[in-house]
């Protein structure tokens, strides 16, 4: 497939600004073939009008329509074959293995979100019936359900160019709640995403949806996501990646004359408590499983367990020293791009400079050629990491730091010392559960997910999967962006009060035409109204 450099504008490839960046090879740090273009205004407010008038025709789109779609994006993504991943892992140095594993999670959560609102009870259809007699005063018929919330700007990270890219979970749940997306293709790997948006792009044509429903633009400086971010008709906005630059969208769609939300997921340190009696019970386990889940994607993952937290014994230093010793003996994995190698270094030297702060392994660029960062092991202590709240920032790589505390008491003091989190894990022996216990429920309220006795990298595709969490880790801590959950944020609910049958959308007929499950004056049901 030929790659273009243009942007998909509402169904059509444009460029108007000069070319200007490229991706770069993290193996070798060599500039990709093709330079891509900053996508103009004028493409942009383009691509934002392709999907406002796609949106009004697609608004009231049967569910089993907009099921088709995604099917089909999924199958023409497959239809790809090998080159999407050859194109990916040159600008990802990310490797085959893994970018066949995240293609087929990327066609999977397309085809679940498919299954999901073929279903139809997403839509979350309550009735409440009138009641005429009630004394003081009648109550209304009242019946209420979610709607799409209009137009949805997606911008994608680095670290999953396929699964969290044009048409990762995000775009998936938009498109599957009904709302037109405009995709902003990260830097790192625009080729990429150009041949996803083809997918796309062929898959909409297939099922006759109009083309502005699904656009692509392009570029490597902050202009570009302001510029999208600020258009009126923007209805919400999905963030993966940094804190700095989640933040800044968020402000930025705060501070419009007409405020939109933003569903940021920004990264964590994915604090992990590790307790005596499970150090003694399966201490060699424990340490392939850390140094495994740390150095995992080189560290790369928004779940990546970047904080340690035991009691300090002969037995806890120890297994800080195996873990030291066996992502030592790892070869290092390449760095996405230069930015994340910066941002590493300049961050571990920020920390290992600190005199409270000992280095234990790692801590240094270790290959001229590529993007690599040797895996690192910090520590401290308890009472130098609550005097610190530097500490808490994340080391975006193959880093962790471990945190010895002089007591259970002051443990407890540093976890509820910690910001949101993404994730939270505490490894304890069936003798310690009660223990585990009390310690889960001060992080429970910090964090989205809990894990007991294993590891927080690896987010399953699921309904009852919550990939979210209190700020810093999201903007929205009441949502998730992965699972068929994830789908709520691109709806809106909508009363409506004394309608004949004749003016109520299907879900929400007496004869209850979808079958689908609805809550109906206080009783969850299929059954239809009399």
């Amino acid at each position: 497939m030929a790659i273009t450099g243009h942007h998909l504008i509402a169904g059509q490839w444009l460029r108007a600004n000069m070319p200007s960046f490229s991706s770069i090879a993290p193996r070798n740090k060599t500039q990709g073939a093709i330079i891509f273009a900053e996508a103009t205004e004028t493409e942009i407010h383009a691509a934002v009008a392709g999907a406002v008038a796609a949106f009004n025709l697609t608004r009231t789109y049967p569910a089993a329509t907009r099921a088709l779609l995604l099917d089909t994006i999924a199958a023409e993504i497959e239809a790809l074959g090998d080159e999407l991943l050859q194109v990916c892992d040159h600008e990802t140095g990310l490797g085959l293995p893994r970018l066949t594993g995240e293609r087929g999670r990327t066609c999977n959560q397309l085809r679940a979100f498919a299954t999901h609102i073929r279903e139809g009870s997403f839509v979350q259809a309550i009735i409440d019936t009138a009641l005429p007699d009630r004394q003081p005063a009648p109550r209304p018929d009242i019946r209420r359900m979610v709607i799409p919330i209009g137009v949805v700007a997606v911008f994608t990270p680095n670290n999953f160019p396929l699964a969290f890219g044009v048409a990762g979970g995000d775009t998936a749940s938009a498109l599957a709640a009904g709302c037109p997306v405009i995709a902003k293709g990260h830097p790192s790997h625009p080729a990429t995403s150009e041949m996803v948006a083809k997918a796309i792009h062929t898959a909409l044509k297939k099922c006759h949806f109009p083309e502005g429903f699904f656009s692509l633009v392009q570029g490597a400086s902050i202009s570009v996501g302001q510029t999208l971010i600020q258009h009126s008709a923007l209805a919400a906005v999905g963030f993966t990646g940094s804190l700095r630059g989640g933040r800044a969208i968020f402000d930025a769609a705060a501070a419009r004359p007409k405020p939109i939300p933003v569903y940021a997921e920004m990264g964590s340190i994915n604090p992990m408590v590790i307790l005596p009696d499970a150090i003694a019970t399966r201490g060699d386990a424990l340490v392939r499983d850390i140094a495994g889940s740390v150095t995992q994607g080189s560290g790369q993952f928004c779940t990546n367990p970047g904080l340690m937290l035991l009691l300090d014994t002969p037995e806890s230093r120890q297994l800080i020293q195996n873990v030291a010793t066996t992502m030592q003996a790892q070869a290092p994995s390449l760095l996405l791009n230069a930015a994340v190698e910066n941002g590493l270094v300049q961050r571990v030297q920020h920390t290992a400079s600190k005199a409270t702060v000992t280095l234990v392994t790692g801590g240094e660029v270790v290959s001229e050629n590529g993007f690599c960062y040797a895996n690192t092991v910090l520590q401290t202590n308890a009472a130098d990491f609550l005097a610190d709240p530097d500490l808490q920032e994340e080391h975006f790589g193959p880093v962790t730091l471990f945190v010895l505390c002089e007591s259970i008491a002051q443990m407890k003091m540093v976890l509820q010392s910690l910001q949101g989190q993404l994730t939270a894990t505490v490894h304890a022996s069936d003798a310690e559960h009660d223990l585990a216990g009390e310690l889960l429920d001060i992080l429970r309220d910090i964090t989205g997910r809990l894990i007991l006795n294993g590891v927080p990298t690896g987010v399953e595709v699921v309904h009852a999967m919550q990939h979210g969490g209190p700020y810093p880790a999201t903007t929205m801590p009441n949502s998730t962006s992965v699972g068929m959950t994830a789908i709520q944020r691109w709806l809106r609910p909508v009363a409506y009060q004394n309608m004949p049958d004749a003016l109520l959308p299907d879900a929400l007929k007496n004869a209850n035409p979808l079958a689908i499950w609805r809550i109906v004056n206080n009783e969850t049901t299929r059954a239809a109204l009399a």
